[in-house]
C-alpha cells in the first residue's frame, strides 16, 4: 500500500486507470537528470485552494475522476484534502515563490478575491514596502507575499518574461550551510547565490536557503507536505543514495501498469521528497 502522502498521485491514478497528464516543459532525459517536478499540499477544502490556484493566479486545473492537481510551467501543485498540522512558516519549507509578469497586477487580483498580502509582515522592518509591493535592489524586481489558504506562504517576483505564472523557487528555513550542501550533494543542484540569499538551481527551480530564528519543523503533514522531483534513471539513483547511507521512507518501487517510479525520503532538516520516474508523462 502506498503510503498516504503519496496517495493522491498513485493509488488515485491506479483506482481510476488515469490518462496522462503533461507536465509543463520539464523533462528530466531532455534538460537534466534531476528536475523539479510537484509541490503535494494538505488542504482542508479543495475548493478553496482551486479558487486561489486557479481562478485567481490563472493555473490549469487537471481532473482525471476523484484526482485534482493544477498546472503550472514547470510544476503540478497537487491538493489532497485532510487537516494539516500546520501553514508554510514554521516548517523546513517557509513558502514557495512564483514569477509573475506584474506584481502589481497580481497582488491587486489576489486581494481582488479576498486573500491577504503580508509583504510587511515578512520583511524587515528596514526595508520599504509600498502597497504591499517591494523593491529588492539586489535582485532588481518587485516582490511580494501573498497567503494561500491552510497558511501556505507565496512569493509572488516581478518577471515581465514570466507570462503565464511559473515557478521560481523553494525557500528553505534552517542551517543555511548544511542545507545548501545536502542539496549540491545529492540532487547535484548548481550552487550559487540569489541576490543575498545562499541558493542552488536545478532545471526549473531555484533552492533558496534562509536560516530561522526557531528551529523549524518538518514538513510532513504540514499544508506543504512535500516536494517533488522527477529523476531520470530512478532506480540507479536511489541505489547511488543508499550506497552513501541515505534511508527511504518508501524504498523505490515501480508502479507497471503507470510506467511510473516513487521513492520518498526526508532530508536532514525534516523536509518530506518524493522522488518520480514517469510523472512527467503523466
Amino acid at each position: 500500500m502506498i503510503k498516504v502522502a503519496s496517495r493522491t498521485i498513485l493509488v488515485g491514478l491506479l483506482a481510476l486507470g488515469v490518462a496522462p497528464l503533461a507536465l509543463a516543459q520539464l523533462t528530466a532525459s531532455e534538460q537534466g537528470p534531476i528536475v523539479y517536478g510537484h509541490h503535494h499540499l494538505t488542504v482542508t477544502n479543495v475548493e478553496e485552494h482551486k479558487h486561489f490556484w486557479v481562478d485567481t493566479l490563472g493555473g490549469e486545473l487537471l481532473t482525471r475522476g476523484n484526482l485534482q492537481l493544477i498546472k503550472f510551467p514547470n510544476v503540478l501543485v497537487f491538493l489532497r484534502e485532510a487537516e494539516p498540522i500546520s501553514g508554510t512558516k514554521g516548517t523546513t519549507v517557509n513558502h514557495i515563490g512564483f514569477a509573475v509578469p506584474s506584481t502589481r497586477a497580481t497582488v491587486d487580483r489576489v486581494r481582488a478575491a479576498g486573500y491577504p498580502i503580508v509583504t510587511r509582515e515578512e520583511l524587515p522592518p528596514a526595508l520599504s514596502v509600498e502597497d504591499g509591493l517591494a523593491y529588492i535592489a539586489d535582485q532588481d524586481t518587485y516582490i511580494a507575499f501573498a497567503m494561500a489558504p491552510d497558511g501556505v506562504k507565496v512569493e509572488l517576483l516581478q518577471n515581465q518574461e514570466a507570462t503565464p505564472m511559473t515557478l521560481h523557487h523553494i525557500h528553505f528555513a534552517g542551517p543555511v550551510d548544511d542545507m545548501k550542501s545536502w542539496y549540491v550533494d545529492t540532487f547535484n543542484a548548481t550552487p550559487g547565490n540569489r541576490g543575498s540569499f545562499e541558493a542552488a538551481d536545478l532545471p526549473g527551480v531555484n533552492l533558496t536557503y534562509s536560516p530561522s530564528a526557531v528551529e523549524p519543523i518538518g514538513t510532513r503533514g504540514a499544508a506543504l507536505d512535500h516536494i517533488g522531483f522527477e529523476v531520470d534513471n530512478l532506480r540507479e539513483f536511489c541505489e547511488q543514495l543508499e550506497a552513501r547511507g541515505i534511508i527511504f521512507d518508501r524504498p523505490y518501487t515501480e508502479i507497471p501498469s503507470l510506467n511510473l517510479g516513487v521513492a520518498f525520503l526526508t532530508d536532514p532538516f525534516g523536509t518530506y521528497i518524493e522522488l518520480t520516474e514517469g510523472l512527467d508523462k503523466y
